[in-house]
């Protein structure tokens, strides 16, 4: 177990690290509350990490962070992105170089149906992901295309969401509680779903509070405890560890 890394001797990510995705001594702040203090890890072309912790332990200020959001603010720090850097970009300009956040309240836009939601993200025209093969991922969509989005159930929703980054074409898939609030069989389904598109190559960071299901899903797991990185490893090296587990995450 590798417990707080230390990454000190890494003067700039883009130079010392092969990873798909860089981050580096990254520090937040909402106003002036201190929430991620001064992280760094990597993540690989095509794995799922795992990015637990108990509550306000910074989870979601990481993927906001790292999805260059308004709020919170990035005081100091690096993200890099196959070779590009986010830490110098807007929202908009790091989701066109291939960063997709799926937030925790989905926010599917209201008044439109499934596809016009879907037609409304892709890019055109769609290099890897068409809408007929979105559909193909996710029958259930194919199967509402016509239906007012916010009209859909929870899971479908979260379905939708997940589509719609996709249907941009992402290289790193963001997701913030994809299981909040769903039933056991449609969790099932969309880690199924999860699985199908990491065979195709996609990178993905998982945030969740179902710690157990993301560490079966996942390659690696972080750990942050009051915004610092406490663990970063293996999933299964997670989940082989009682006293861990029980320290960090409760479980």
């Amino acid at each position: 177990m590798n417990v707080r890394p230390d990454f000190s001797k890494n003067a700039n990510m883009a130079e010392t690290a092969p990873a798909f995705l860089s981050v580096w001594d990254m520090h937040s702040y909402y106003g002036e509350s201190y929430i991620v203090q001064g992280i760094s890890f990597n993540v690989h072309e095509g794995e799922i990490l795992a990015l637990l912790g108990r509550n306000g332990a910074g989870k979601t200020t990481t993927l906001r962070s790292i999805a260059r959001m308004d709020s919170p603010q990035v005081n100091h720090g690096e993200i890099w992105l196959d070779h590009q850097p986010l830490h110098r970009m807007t929202s908009y300009e790091a989701a066109s170089v291939g960063l997709g956040l799926v937030p925790e309240d989905r926010r599917i836009i209201p008044g439109l149906t499934v596809e016009e939601n879907l037609q409304l993200a892709q890019i055109a025209p769609p290099i890897g992901w068409s809408i007929e093969r979105l559909y193909d991922l996710f029958p259930r969509l194919g199967e509402r295309r016509n239906q007012e989005g916010v009209t859909l159930s929870g899971g479908e929703q979260q379905m939708l969401s997940i589509a719609r980054a996709l249907a941009r074409d992402i290289k790193v898939l963001l997701l913030d509680e994809p299981y909040e609030g769903l039933a056991p069989v449609i969790v099932d389904e969309i880690e199924k779903t999860l699985r199908v598109i990491k065979e195709q190559g996609m990178t993905t960071i998982l945030v969740e509070q179902n710690a157990v299901r993301a560490l079966q899903l996942a390659d690696r797991a972080i750990i942050l405890d009051t915004g610092s990185i406490v663990f970063d490893g293996s999933a299964a090296e997670v989940l082989e560890n009682s006293q861990l587990r029980a320290e960090y995450l409760a479980i």
